[in-house]
């Protein structure tokens, strides 16, 4: 429900207690009108430095999803927006749309995630062949993976950062991200995709685009972008990539 910060829209915004990133991305758009509210998924264990911590990091999520969902809601939100992208892979198409179902009958309200923001945000581009980097295990990469495969695009890399916990996502330098960009170009490629909504690339990206001269997709803008679209807001903002600036 609207409010006098949010009179235009207020979104419930999920993310886990180690994330510091998503909501910076979203208040730095400065969309007029639009308030954010979290709810945090407690996260005790941030491990992630191999396939069997990244399942027992979502094994965290699936835990406290629905207390942080439950929490937010007492915000009266408009929207849930999950500021979480590795469950949202999960199961390939399916799995995703599996989950968006529960989510909505939990709340009540419409859903924005960003496996489905991202597969609308390439499809409003243009693009087909992607390559994609995360901060995941290999577990997970496969996930997004399938995903997208089954969403219909031509997957010609996914390379993990590998980060060994949560909270090392929002550490990774700028230099590093730079070179994963530069190693998955490709004349083929028509898009390089960012997933990890922990992972600071929002400006980098838009930066990176600019240089490549092809779209450089983040997450964050990708959530952002879905999530206003959606709810009939047309609102164009420089800085944050080609998708929030031209469409």
């Amino acid at each position: 429900m609207t409010n006098n910060v949010g009179p235009r829209a207020v979104f419930g915004v999920i993310v886990p207690s180690t994330n510091t990133v998503v909501e910076h991305d979203y208040w730095t758009a400065g969309i007029t009108g639009v308030a954010y509210r979290a709810g945090s998924m407690h996260i005790p264990n941030p491990a992630m430095g191999g396939d069997d911590d990244f399942r027992a990091l979502l094994d965290q999520i699936r835990a406290s999803i629905e207390t942080a969902v439950r929490d937010v809601l007492t915000a009266e939100p408009d929207r849930l927006v999950m500021g979480m992208s590795a469950e949202t892979f999960w199961g390939g198409v399916d799995g995703n749309a599996a989950f968006e179902q529960r989510l909505r009958d939990r709340s009540g309200l419409p859903v924005t995630t960003g496996a489905s923001a991202c597969r609308a945000a390439l499809h409003e581009l243009g693009c087909r062949r992607i390559a994609v980097f995360s901060p995941y295990q290999p577990v997970a990469d496969r996930e997004v993976a399938r995903f997208f495969t089954e969403a219909g695009f031509d997957v010609a890399a996914v390379t993990g950062l590998r980060c060994p916990t949560a909270m090392d996502i929002a550490r990774v330098p700028t230099h590093r991200l730079d070179e994963v960009v530069a190693s998955l170009d490709a004349p083929d490629v028509d898009a390089v995709v960012q997933v990890g909504t922990n992972l600071s690339f929002v400006a980098q990206a838009e930066r990176l685009e600019a240089e490549l001269g092809k779209p450089v997709l983040a997450i964050n803008t990708a959530t952002l972008w879905h999530a206003l679209r959606e709810h009939g807001m047309s609102d164009q903002v420089s800085g944050h990539g080609r998708l929030l600036r031209e469409h």
